[in-house]
């Protein structure tokens, strides 16, 4: 045993020295990266030997021809020539992968179905071996119900999936843990937890003489003057893209965090925000930042049938010029990963401008308040139809290392990218890459979301690396995401809102568009009779499931 420390200390030394002298050898080419690598320690193969039953550290155990299948999410983006499981990087997994015995294929799942297939095939037991869903009181759910592996056995050992570990942390791993010290799923650890921004049209604010507005008001104000005014002369434009909880998945939504009372104390707001549903529930700030919605869709500053699109909707009305303002993603405006939009906007319009503004102020007490993501993204679990998780938790381990995720995310040293003089990835052509590999390169990289990065400040400098002419932009979207009193998402499930979950979700798309779309004067009725089919289905025992879980 003490031997066994001796050669992980000196490998980790190892490591950094190199790292030190030589940046750019911590990153081999598609073509020469030839052997395993353990704890990002070069090319070294390594001698471990597991203290568990399982050896899950890359490079300690060569498999006999092991196959494994792997979900993927397919946004219908590759390139001609390529299929999302069929290109280069998919060929470079398997050379990887390959020299410790373990075969991989891919099993493609459309992005926009992603929870609809995923529970198709863990009811049929026909799902791939590596699987990932965004909500954990499903997967903690498949976990109860004995359908997928507790990963404690394979990950827990002292010299068991060493990368995996290192990379993603014991606060973000232990995030899949219940009372019993089960793992039950490996969350993806997330480089930011910034979260979303308001986007808006600054030059038709400039255009009108107004202001970046601050206020639940102040921001009425310019939608309506953007509609009245028209000043690109469109008789088309609408004055707000926003898309309040159209879908399941969606969250409660920063312009939100204006009208809570919940966001004013970070314990009442963990035990309030679980869901949206939650706190139509819980706060009646919520339901005056659905009826101030209901006003603007009334009074024509929405789309009035925004509930049957999606974002590539918005996108499409984003770049001709028809939307004014919006709330989506951090970095939207400028993000590669989303065809930088504004770049196309400009294309037709160069005089275009969209900015991302602070968070509006919260009626109640004025300051700024901001949501953030909890440091975990996607969970990523393994069904009992598994023949060998010893060899899928070898792949994620791999992946967590920088001959496996930084190459897959980053790319090779010269071709895509180059290191600046503090040793973070500088893009070297951004139209090269966005075709070559950044298409693909989030759904690959499964144990990261927004990919492989050891700090935030790495992230934000090669984000905006990758954004060129648009750096200020990067900049200030980040700044702007992190401004004001952050209140990150809970990660607490309450064990009836899992029980009940189907009827919850049956309520919730019953009356959340309802809220939306209705008379004015029906809304009170509306948002009352939603409440007390609520509390038909638990939401009393919920909310008091939470309540004594962060008190």
């Amino acid at each position: 045993m003490k031997r066994i420390k001796i050669i992980i200390a000196l490998l980790l030394l190892t490591s950094i020295s190199l790292a030190a002298c030589d940046k750019s050898k911590s990153n081999k080419t598609l073509q020469n990266s030839k052997t395993p690598a353990v704890v990002n320690s070069g090319n070294a193969i390594s001698d471990v030997e597991t203290t568990g039953d399982y050896q899950t550290t890359y490079g300690s155990k060569v498999f006999d021809d092991v196959s494994i299948t792997v979900e993927i999410f397919d946004r219908s983006n590759a390139p001609e020539g390529s299929t999302v499981i069929n290109n280069k990087w998919i060929d470079y997994i398997n050379r990887e992968m390959g020299k410790v015995g373990i075969n991989l294929s891919f099993v493609a799942v459309p992005r926009s179905e992603e929870v609809s297939s995923m529970q198709l095939m863990m009811a049929s037991g026909t799902g791939p071996d590596i699987m990932l869903c965004y909500s954990s009181s499903i997967v903690e759910g498949y976990y109860k119900d004995g359908g997928i592996y507790n990963l404690a056995p394979y990950v827990d050992g002292q010299e068991q999936a060493l990368n995996l570990k290192e990379y993603i942390g014991d606060e973000c791993l232990n995030i899949a843990r219940n009372s019993e010290n089960d793992l039950w799923a490996i969350p993806a650890r997330r480089s930011t937890t910034t979260a979303s921004n308001i986007f808006i049209r600054k030059d038709w604010l400039d255009d009108l003489g107004l202001d970046i507005p601050t206020t639940v008001e102040e921001m009425y104000e310019v939608l309506l003057a953007f509609r009245e005014y028209n000043p690109d002369g469109r008789n088309d434009v609408i004055a707000s893209g926003f898309s309040t909880c159209k879908n399941l998945s969606d969250p409660p939504g920063l312009l939100s965090y204006a009208f809570l009372n919940s966001v004013l104390d970070e314990t009442t707001f963990k035990i309030n925000s679980g869901s949206a549903t939650d706190l139509i529930y819980t706060d009646s700030g919520y339901g005056e930042y659905f009826k101030w919605i209901n006003k603007l869709y009334n009074e024509g500053l929405m789309d009035p049938e925004y509930y049957v699109g999606n974002n590539q909707t918005m996108k499409e009305d984003f770049v001709k010029g028809k939307i004014g303002c919006f709330e989506l993603n951090v970095n939207y405006n400028v993000d590669s990963l989303r065809g930088s939009l504004l770049k196309i906007l400009q294309a037709n319009d160069p005089d275009a401008d969209v900015i991302s503004i602070p968070p509006l102020k919260n009626i109640h007490d004025g300051n700024i308040y901001n949501n953030g993501y909890p440091i975990h993204g996607a969970f990523v679990f393994i069904p009992k139809t598994c023949k060998n998780v010893e060899a899928a938790i070898t792949y994620l381990d791999w992946l967590s290392t920088e001959q496996g995720g930084f190459t897959l995310f980053h790319g090779i040293e010269g071709e895509h990218f180059s290191y600046d003089e503090e040793g973070i990835p500088r893009i070297i052509d951004d139209e090269y890459n966005s075709i070559d590999k950044d298409w693909i390169r989030h759904d690959l990289f499964l144990v990261g979301n927004q990919g492989y990065y050891r700090t935030e400040e790495e992230f934000e400098k090669t984000t905006a690396y990758e954004a060129p002419g648009y750096e200020n932009y990067v900049v200030n979207n980040y700044k702007n995401a992190s401004t004001g009193i952050i209140r990150s998402d809970s990660t607490f499930t309450s064990p009836t809102y899992m029980e009940r979950n189907t009827e919850i979700s049956i309520i919730r798309n019953q009356y959340f568009i309802q809220l939306v779309t209705c008379d004015p004067e029906d809304y009170d009725r509306l948002l009352q009779e939603f409440k007390e089919k609520l509390k038909g289905v638990g939401y009393d025992q919920i909310i008091l499931e939470r309540s004594e879980f962060y008190r």
